[in-house]
């Protein structure tokens, strides 16, 4: 009778021992098998030995090499169900390091490769197959730069053909958006035979992880190709209705936005306003037929009658006397406006904010510069110079021309509800600017002060992220320069409390005690744990993990994790790491993992939001390396990691929150030395209305 398939007979020697041949059973634990060996030869403590190949590499055998050998013996089983079984097992398994490195020494990519090229099954062996090779290439240890053209191929076919099992599309556009983002080369080849309108297909299916993956390649051929190619191809996206359907379907979905969607968006919209660098990075030109043309239009649209009346019958001096007093009733700080738009930034970009303005609000455009000009009594809002200053603030606020962020997800959603929202957002802003110089009722010498306010106007409007244009007209407009002022004056009572000596004696003594409260929240936060993203060196990932400290805040556990389920277990994660094994905590560019990255703007977030702990794994130093989701969660892991090592939380964070603790203590306890009844439990929550019928009388404020 023939012995199992798992079963094989293998030679065992030992130096001074006479060589055993024995029956390996592949199911069996590695662990049983070397207590077999050792007993056999009489030794004690089989723990202390190890088996290691004789010949070649002379690598020693771990349970890793086992299941690595006999699951790439799976693959090229004829069984398709062998096969299947053995993806699945290489899937879950791939995820480990070490075992990716064994099935990568083994030529495991090139079987996976074949997998993937042939296409034989269209369905679950090819979906995964595709899984498993991107696990394996997400660990690094092969460049994507290395894969052939024809495998490449192969894989945009998948993206392209229109009747594809659902599974198989995604994890297609996830593999061509990492080769385009690590392979100049191959992205090309992939910007040739993926065409734009396939993607635009793929987004418009109501698969939010299909439109997720189709979105990330789309960002991927934007942020690879030059500027040219890049405004063909928004120009073309445009026409074709892209911005109109990622605000009604994709922003205003029913279905939450996720992460990775809302990173994408944010590359998308920083990639579009980034088309306009060119032009606020190059001043105007006073030898330029058609720059000029541009500003005496602007003059036209402004003066136009009186122009006509008044230039009929003088002569060229007079013609450009009346020319130049024009120009410094628009605004301009010079007779000649060219030399006000030498500057850079904003450079041409002012200029066509201010046509824009003049051409599509001529009204609004005529009353500012109109009702400006007339005054005599320098309490006159200077048209052309707000508008210059104005595109400077504006390029700031939404970071044009600034490197995309691996991170972040702080795309407007109004930025998607019109076309041309630059300009248009600038339309809004410059009438904020003349309603705002006259509430404060601002001269010449209170230009910078009105800017500071608008400013902050136009700052704190954004971050509420109205969804359109008009809803943030109208929440800017009632921001009102009186409403700036209560504000700062709340916050500055807020923040400065009271200085009387006795009050900062209270302050003191508290310290300790709300120091050791901020620290027990910390932990806290720890054992409720956070599901991190994992960042490549070369792209934004989106696996997750989730870390969390145990509750006896002996063992730091962590796990990968799906997205879109709920937090695991601190039972459930299979890796951990003891406290007393931690050495230290590294933050910043200290961090391995950002380390080989460089200093160039792009990373800048990055190393804000990088921490790493090393920590003893057996005679080695190793590292678990982190990217906080945010910059609140960056300081509150941080400064739970240093509790946690005993050394001090010096946060901005910590400072903050001590500050915040100290200034409701100190007001509670001067409100019991006034005898005011201070309640041990909140009042009751107010039962909800019955009527919801109301009416919101909203007076519109005139442009």
């Amino acid at each position: 009778m023939a012995p199992p398939r798992n079963v094989v007979k293998i030679a065992v020697q030992m130096r001074d021992a006479i060589p055993q041949l024995i029956q390996l059973d592949q199911a069996k634990p590695l662990a049983a098998v070397l207590k077999e060996v050792c007993d056999a030869w009489s030794l004690t403590h089989s723990e202390r030995y190890a088996l290691q190949f004789a010949d070649g590499h002379r690598r020693y055998i771990t349970e890793n090499d086992l299941e690595a050998e006999k699951l790439l013996g799976g693959l090229q089983s004829p069984s398709r169900e062998v096969r299947q079984e053995a993806l699945r097992h290489l899937v879950l398994l791939a995820t480990d390091m070490t075992f990716a490195q064994e099935v990568i020494s083994r030529d495991g990519l090139q079987r996976l490769g074949t997998i993937i090229e042939d296409g034989d099954d269209l369905g679950e062996v090819l979906a995964l197959g595709l899984k498993a090779f991107l696990e394996l290439m997400e660990h690094g240890v092969v460049s994507w730069e290395t894969l052939s053209i024809p495998f490449v191929r192969k894989v945009v076919c998948y993206v392209n053909m229109n009747l594809m099992d659902a599974s198989v599309q995604p994890l297609a556009l996830r593999l061509l958006e990492s080769v385009t983002l690590s392979s100049p080369a191959l992205g090309q080849l992939v910007k040739s035979e993926v065409p734009l309108d396939r993607l635009l297909v793929h987004l418009q299916v109501m698969n939010q992880q299909l439109q997720t993956k189709a979105m990330a390649l789309l960002t991927a051929l934007l942020q690879g190709a030059n500027p040219t190619e890049r405004k063909h191809m928004l120009d073309y996206l445009w026409q074709r209705n892209l911005r109109q359907f990622i605000y009604k379907n994709i922003i205003h979905s029913a279905t939450p936005l996720g992460d990775e969607m809302a990173h994408h968006l944010y590359v998308l919209q920083a990639l579009t306003l980034g088309l306009l660098e060119p032009r606020m990075r190059t001043p105007l030109d006073p030898y330029s037929q058609e720059q000029r043309e541009q500003l005496q239009a602007l003059r036209q649209a402004a003066f136009e009658l009186e122009g006509e009346s008044l230039s009929t019958g003088l002569s060229a001096d007079h013609r450009r006397s009346l020319c130049a007093r024009e120009f410094r009733k628009l605004g301009f700080s010079n007779s000649n406006p060219a030399q006000d738009l030498e500057r850079v930034p904003p450079g041409l970009l002012a200029l066509d904010n201010m046509l824009y303005f003049s051409r599509h609000a001529p009204s609004a455009y005529s009353r500012f510069v109109l009702e400006n000009s007339s005054r005599e009594d320098k309490h006159e809002c200077p048209f052309a110079r707000s508008s210059i200053q104005l595109t400077v603030l504006l390029c700031e606020l939404l970071r044009v021309g600034e490197p995309c962020s691996e991170t972040a997800q702080d795309f407007s959603p109004m930025f998607f509800g019109q076309d041309q929202s630059f300009h248009e957002f600038f339309c809004v802003a410059i009438q904020l600017l003349n309603k705002t110089w006259k509430e404060m009722r601002a001269t010449q010498e209170d230009f910078d002060k009105v800017m500071q306010v608008v400013r902050e106007q136009l700052a704190r409007t954004l971050a509420l992220k109205p969804t359109s244009l008009e809803l943030f007209r109208t929440k800017v407009n009632a921001l009102t320069y009186g409403e700036v002022l209560r504000l700062r004056q709340t916050e500055r009572l807020h923040q400065e409390g009271t200085l009387a000596p006795p009050i900062l004696e209270l302050r003191e003594k508290l310290k300790p005690e709300l120091m050791s409260l901020i620290r027990q929240q910390r932990l806290l936060r720890l054992c409720e744990g956070t599901l991190f993203r994992k960042i490549s060196s070369r792209r934004r990932q989106d696996k997750l993990w989730f870390c969390c400290l145990s509750p006896n805040h002996k063992v730091l556990q962590y796990g990968d994790v799906e997205e879109g389920t709920n937090p695991p277990t601190p039972e459930s994660l299979p890796e951990q790491i003891p406290v007393v094994d931690i050495r230290a905590l590294l933050t910043g560019k200290d961090c391995p993992h950002v380390r080989e990255k460089g200093s160039g703007k792009q990373n800048k977030d990055l190393y804000e939001l990088a921490f790493s702990i090393s920590y003893d794994h057996g005679e080695e130093e190793a590292y678990l390396n982190f990217i906080a989701p945010s910059k609140r969660d960056y300081y509150l892991w941080t400064d739970g990691l240093n509790a946690l090592l005993g050394s001090p939380m010096g946060s901005e964070q910590t400072r903050l929150d001590l500050e915040q603790l100290l200034t409701m203590e100190t007001k509670l306890r001067l409100l019991e030395l006034e005898n005011v009844p201070i309640p041990e439990q909140p009042p009751p929550v107010p039962p909800p209305p019955t009527n919801f019928n109301f009416c919101y009388d909203c007076s519109i404020i005139e442009s």
